[in-house]
């Protein structure tokens, strides 16, 4: 199930080849190639390059292979500076845009590759399936297509199943979200604090179990609901329940359980015979291994620029916080019901949709129950995404638009191409740029680079880090796991990236230090505080290659360490190798994540274990011999 903030930041991925813009260099490029370029940089709002493109001879009015000229590209994607400037230019601004469905079919289709995972993808408007089809493969060694019928796990979707259970029970007079905790587990530490409230609404403040780093050691093993909740409910709380936000799988993995203890069925059985089936549900249910459904995917992830068998979960771990299956076309009934008020009371539905307000923090993703609440270009969403192992998902409703968009992909972590939610976002613009709003057209102003130095470090975006770094008077910033970008100046204090529509203002205490930065992209606005620098120390050689070999972390895989000039790699595996560098001759810390390593030594003095820390947990792995 994925980390909440990951939802926002995931969207700075450039994945779609109508949005990024390469820098691909070739002698004499052919007129194909020449117009792709055109047309990215119109669908990102860069004319610079468009201007220099037209001077060597662009065609402004070529399509690219899905059909789209400059001029509508940048419409679509709400760049109105730059339509305006080929206007001026005369290129062409009454070609007939096509039925949507076939841009979006040539996109999907440009993106995925036959032999490798893929997606499935549903629009409907009003009530009605616009598109519906699928891209790639559900099982890459059978290469069995994908299609709107294969069934993917949805991982944390699932959230919005198991609020409207609590939903419904309240409607049926069973309980109360503002019932405690300790209600229906009565010894639950601070049970009489938390409320069914705060557990949907990710307030309670209590430890979410999918962040300690021993959780996948069992994942692949099945396990009794009382049993999870007894590994994680001795845990410190994060915060006083109500007074903060914070994604917490805990809180709706107890709420799938208290849907079982209230109703007198299981959390399954209970979904089935209230929602299901009564929306003809045939193709959605909770996971086992033992259903042999048919139609089903297998996941996967990408590693070292390849994809592999994905760690394949018994979904016992995940219970009401993401152990759905379903389809697109499953989703698109079950959004069809809740919007359609056949599965809950219109007040019940209202309640949902209002996000939580907290009392010291702020609810960055607009929380409510089991649905975020955000936007785009000026129009309502309500939408929820999920990822787990060799799966990630995303189901947004434009409300207003009567707009329904399911994304479904067999992979994660993906090669980049195919990311749900920025299919969504695109797919969205598509049917959605006539009513949306432009978007601003930034405009680059000049400061002194001086000030760069002090806005470098490094910031924490929850479930990633962010990296600003200064190079030739210009500033970049990069996210975990995805490439640099140089991010522009509008003011001294906010800056902006031309990839994507996102901007960060750089926050600073009464000294006048940059202490955190406040994001804004898709309509939300989260803050992310400065962490300390540590301090690179020097190590000698011997020292650092004594730590060189591999580590046993358990179901968790193998620790490899190697060497890297002055410091060391370690990748724990499946993962990717991450640099650690040393802050003393034992401990070593990521730049990436916030973890550290520190290896020790047995009486012999010989390097026997290393310890894993990230955040309250920590963890041993036993050299290898």
């Amino acid at each position: 199930m994925k980390a909440g903030r990951s939802h926002l930041v995931c969207f700075l991925l450039l994945a779609a080849s109508i949005v990024s813009v390469n820098a691909e260099q070739a002698k004499e490029p052919s007129a194909e190639e020449v117009t792709k370029k055109l047309v990215r940089a119109a669908a990102s709002g860069q004319l610079d390059s468009i201007k220099q493109l037209h001077a060597d001879g662009a065609d402004l009015d070529a399509a690219n292979k899905q059909g789209l000229t400059a001029y509508q590209a940048a419409k679509i994607r709400g760049y109105e500076h730059v339509a305006e400037w080929l206007k001026e230019e005369e290129a062409d601004t009454e070609r007939s845009f096509e039925d949507p469905a076939v841009y979006v079919d040539s996109l999907l289709g440009d993106l995925s590759k036959t032999d490798e995972p893929g997606v499935a993808v549903l629009v409907a408007r009003g009530g009605k399936v616009q598109f519906s089809k699928g891209y790639g493969v559900a099982d890459v060694g059978g290469k069995v297509a994908i299609t709107s019928e294969t069934k993917f796990r949805i991982g944390s979707v699932t959230k919005q199943f198991t609020a409207v259970a609590i939903l419904k029970l309240q409607e049926e007079g069973k309980l109360n979200v503002e019932d405690t905790l300790d209600k229906y587990i009565p010894d639950y530490p601070r049970g009489d604090e938390v409320t069914l409230h705060h557990l949907l609404t990710h307030t309670s403040g209590i430890k979410s179990y999918t962040s300690k780093p021993d959780f996948m050691e069992k994942v692949k093993t099945a396990i009794e609901p009382e049993d999870l909740i007894a590994s994680f409910k001795k845990d410190k709380f994060d915060f006083d329940p109500g007074t903060n936000w914070s994604y917490c799988n805990s809180g709706y993995f107890l709420l799938g359980h208290i849907v079982g203890k209230v109703s007198g069925k299981s959390y399954g059985k209970y979904l089935k015979e209230t929602f299901f089936e009564p929306l003809k549900m045939k193709d959605t249910g909770i996971h086992r291994p033992d259903l042999g459904l048919e139609h089903e995917a297998s996941g996967y992830s990408f590693v070292d620029e390849k994809f592999e068998d994905a760690l394949n979960w018994h979904m016992s771990h995940a219970g009401g916080a993401g152990a759905i299956y379903s389809t697109v076309e499953d989703l698109q009934r079950w959004n069809a019901g809740i919007f359609g008020d056949k599965v809950l009371k219109a007040e019940s539905v209202a309640v949902a949709f209002a996000a939580a307000e907290v009392k010291d923090g702020d609810n960055p993703l607009g929380y409510g129950y089991g649905w975020m609440m955000g936007g785009q270009r000026g129009l309502d969403t309500i939408s929820h995404g999920g990822g787990l192992q060799g799966f990630s998902s995303y189901l947004t409703r434009f409300p207003e638009q009567e707009l329904t968009i399911a994304v479904l992909h067999n992979a994660l972590p993906s090669s980049g191409r195919l990311e749900p939610s920025q299919i969504a976002s695109l797919v969205a613009e598509f049917y959605l740029w006539k009513e949306m709003e432009p978007r601003p057209a930034h405009e680059v102003v000049s400061v002194d680079p001086g000030i760069y130095a002090e806005l470098a470090g490094r910031y924490d975006y929850q479930g990633a880090i962010m990296i600003v770094t200064t190079k030739d008077d210009r500033l970049f910033a990069q996210l975990t796991g995805q490439p640099k970008y140089e991010i522009f100046p509008a003011s001294p204090s906010s800056f902006f990236w031309k990839v994507v529509e996102a901007e960060v203002e750089f926050l600073r205490d009464v000294d006048d230090n940059v202490t955190a930065v406040q994001h804004t992209q898709g309509g939300r606005t989260f803050k992310a505080q400065k962490l300390k620098e540590e301090k690179v120390i020097k190590v000698d050689e011997e020292v650092l290659d004594s730590y060189v070999g591999s580590y046993d972390f358990r179901a968790l895989g193998k620790l490899v360490v190697t060497r890297k000039g002055n410091h060391l790699t370690a990748k724990l595996g499946a993962q990717p190798a991450l640099d650690v560098f040393p802050k003393s001759k034992t401990e070593f810390f990521y730049k990436v994540i916030k973890a550290e390593l520190e290896f020790a030594k047995d009486d012999d003095g010989k390097v026997a274990k290393v310890i894993l820390r990230q955040g309250f947990f920590k963890l041993q792995g036993k050299r290898m011999e």
